[in-house]
């Protein structure tokens, strides 16, 4: 039995994690004006960090065709798969899962589970290496797909923006109130909850940020697997995976936020992603 993982390029895994587990990720799309960019094909991460730094407007984000997942669960079974599980972005932020949905009717060699990660980037990103280890071990369709439900209610994820910019450009946010809070370096605290953003709270200072992200792993002590760490072109990444070690001995992901939910938190935003065992 070959039970195959897919998911999309929300998930922001880094590549060699993703082919390290055998994961097939379909990107969505990055349009700025009349250009439209594949996620992470034609456009890298620090491309469109470069670019968002020259537009005034935020770019817009698609989700893929049914067409594209299809052509990868059908990939899939010609490599063999016999069962195919699917991990999406949140449903409440994208129309990314029906179009896995659409296309896995469009199907009948294999079975197609199509969950909802109730969940956005490194916190799809934890559910897919935990269902791909699962599916390595000879698991069934329904055992891996009942891994993935179970885990799209505990993980957890939490953000600190560093700047008001993108929310500014993109109408959340007055003028006033962002040079305000920009003033007064504010930092916004998000944190996904049942599949939406919400905000978490504010901090002060980014060195307040980081501290707040390390308490909030450090409540979860001892009950936490699969630790992972989104930034967006962060120079103080590796500082903070250090000061998050204390607290977690298993290994740490650390990926890059892509344009999915960068264009939205802008560039600087850091946090965690983490399930939580009962």
């Amino acid at each position: 039995m070959s039970i195959r993982i897919v998911t999309d390029s929300s998930c922001d895994l880094p590549a060699e994690v993703a082919a390290e587990h055998g994961v097939r990720i379909v990107p969505l799309s990055i349009r700025f004006g009349d250009e439209e960019f594949i996620d992470r094909e034609e456009l890298s991460t620090a491309e469109f960090w470069a670019r968002c730094a020259q537009q005034d407007t935020l770019p817009e984000t698609a989700a893929p065709a049914p067409g594209q997942f299809e052509q990868a669960y059908r990939e899939l079974i010609d490599d063999g798969a016999t069962g195919i599980v699917v991990v999406s972005l949140s449903g409440s932020l994208s129309a990314t899962i029906q179009s896995a949905e659409l296309a896995a009717r469009s199907i009948d060699d294999v079975p197609i589970r199509v969950v909802d990660s109730r969940s956005a980037t490194l916190g799809v990103g934890t559910i897919v290496i935990a269902c791909a280890r699962l599916a390595a071990t000879g698991a069934s369709v329904d055992e891996v797909e009942a891994l993935a439900i179970d885990r799209a209610a505990r993980t957890k994820v939490f953000g600190a923006l560093d700047t008001l910019e993108n929310l500014k450009k993109g109408g959340r946010i007055g003028n006033a109130k962002a040079f305000l809070a920009s003033a007064l370096a504010i930092k916004p605290i998000i944190e996904v909850v049942d599949g939406r953003v919400e905000e978490g709270g504010k901090q002060r200072t980014r060195t307040k940020a980081l501290k707040f992200l390390v308490d909030k792993v450090r409540q979860y002590e001892g009950r936490i697997s699969d630790l992972a760490v989104l930034h967006a072109d962060c120079s103080d990444v590796d500082q903070f995976v250090e000061m998050l070690r204390p607290y977690h001995d298993g290994e740490i992901v650390v990926g890059e936020i892509g344009p999915v939910i960068g264009t939205h938190t802008g560039r600087g935003t850091i946090g965690v992603a983490f399930d939580v065992t009962a």
